[in-house]
């Protein structure tokens, strides 16, 4: 039987961009400007100033691509992406998408921009780049759906990495044989350990960055003559097995290529914050005002373990705040929103206190933890419940409002007069090449 890696690396060289559907192509420039727009509002809130300084250090200096949000800022292609990686998953805030419970674009588009800029693709080849990475990390992903988090590792980290060294074997050129070899090498660099979430470490802000810079390191090392494991994925020490302690699904992986499209199955977040608390935090919206005395938000099990953990209700800092259920549901109720700035003070003693009159509920709801449907019930100070159920989060597949909720957002993250970068990010593919886009947000950076 033909490897994974053999049949994912023939789709992924020979996709041509009349083979993207329009809406595919679409959603991708959607999620470029989303990611475009997280980055920027990160740099500017300088959530990942050590790990760009650091990225300063790195590649001799070599000036070949740009660093998001850091106007006149260039490092080599690897420095970059590590930085841009960091940045646009930073305030966590980015995409994910649900079967993989994996953020897509933070570990691919730094590697697609880094190239892209390098060697001057145009605009539609980008994008394509861009779909062949969103496709490659959600299939890696939902392969095996929440396998690897229930093994204390971060999905993103884990397949974003493999994307990463596929997208840039395409656009680096290489051969089906390197860019396998790259997939086989990108494996030993698999990991990303999420036990953060019981210290309050600000580590998984690192991961899409580790993923984007050793992706493409694995397809220069690949380029240069080194091999790597063609069974990579579903051999018997191979990704899946070591792990996730189990077989690859053959079908969610590779079924439908260029037929089933995950690209446009990619939620945009409306909210900074992890994405197995959305369709809660979407229920308590609708909750009617009022004094309440109690509340009672259901959460799915994989999810308890991530957003329902010990000392939620009192964060340690802003990241530890962004993955608790009981606090965040406590500052939506509170403030009716939630927004970059609510993680500013996780202090506030009206937010803490009502934090401490959260329960949890675990309920089997079926399907992946980050689709799940939310519902949330609170007390009164009269006695009576009143209850709040939204089917989905928004910001996914199927959601009216999607195009304008994508816009808005860049539009707020990027911060005034960012209109024109937002439409050159949904034409890219139009663009000879992404120098319009780049300098127009180098124009625009704060």
């Amino acid at each position: 039987m033909t490897a994974i890696a053999e049949t994912l690396t023939s789709w992924a060289l020979s996709l041509r961009p009349g083979d993207v559907p329009d809406a595919v192509r679409s959603a991708a420039a959607r999620h470029l400007l989303d990611g475009l727009g997280c980055a920027v509002a990160a740099s500017r809130a300088r959530a990942a100033g050590p790990a760009v300084d650091v990225a300063r250090s790195l590649g001799g200096g070599r000036p070949e691509a740009s660093v998001l949000g850091l106007p006149g800022e260039r490092l080599s292609r690897p420095a970059a992406a590590l930085a841009n990686g960091v940045l646009v998953h930073a305030l966590d805030f980015d995409d994910t998408h649900t079967r993989g419970l994996v953020h897509a674009t933070a570990p691919v588009l730094p590697v697609v921009l880094a190239e892209a800029e390098h060697a001057g693709h145009g605009g539609e080849e980008t994008i394509t780049a861009l779909v062949v990475g969103l496709e490659t990390v959600c299939r890696l992903a939902a392969a095996a759906p929440h396998a690897f988090h229930a093994r204390g590792l971060h999905a993103t980290a884990v397949c974003g990495v493999l994307a990463a060294a596929l997208v840039a074997a395409r656009l680096r050129g290489l051969t089906a044989d390197q860019a396998v070899n790259a997939l086989g090498i990108a494996g030993s660099r698999a990991g990303g350990l999420l036990e953060f979430l019981g210290t309050g470490a600000s580590t998984k802000r690192l991961h899409p960055g580790f993923a984007a810079h050793d992706g493409m390191v694995a397809a220069a090392l690949a380029a240069a003559g080194m091999t790597g494991p063609a069974t990579v994925l579903e051999g018997e020490r191979g990704l899946y097995r070591a792990l996730a302690a189990r077989a690859p699904d053959r079908d969610e992986l590779l079924g439908g290529l260029g037929g089933r499209w995950e690209t446009t199955r990619i939620t945009v977040k409306p909210y900074p914050a992890c994405q197995l608390l959305h369709a809660q935090l979407d229920a308590a919206r609708a909750l009617p005002p009022g004094d309440h005395v109690e509340i009672v938000a259901e959460v799915h099990p994989d999810a308890a373990a991530i957003v329902c953990g010990p000392g939620g209700r009192r964060p340690r800092n802003s990241y530890d705040a962004r993955f608790s259920l009981p606090w965040s549901l406590a500052a939506m109720l509170t403030d009716g929103e939630v927004t970059l700035a609510t993680y500013d003070r996780i202090d506030r003693p009206e937010v803490l206190a009502l934090a401490a009159r959260v329960r949890t509920e675990t309920v089997a709801f079926g399907g992946a933890a980050a689709d799940q449907p939310g519902r949330v019930r609170a007390r009164t100070a009269s006695g009576e419940w009143v209850t709040a159920h939204v089917p989905r989060s928004r910001g996914g597949p199927g959601d009216p409002d999607l195009d304008a909720t994508v816009r808005a957002k860049a539009l707020a993250n990027l911060g005034p007069g960012a209109e024109p970068v937002a439409d050159l990010a949904l034409t890219l593919a139009d663009l000879p090449s992404t120098a319009p886009l780049m300098t127009a947000l180098e124009s625009h950076a704060p």
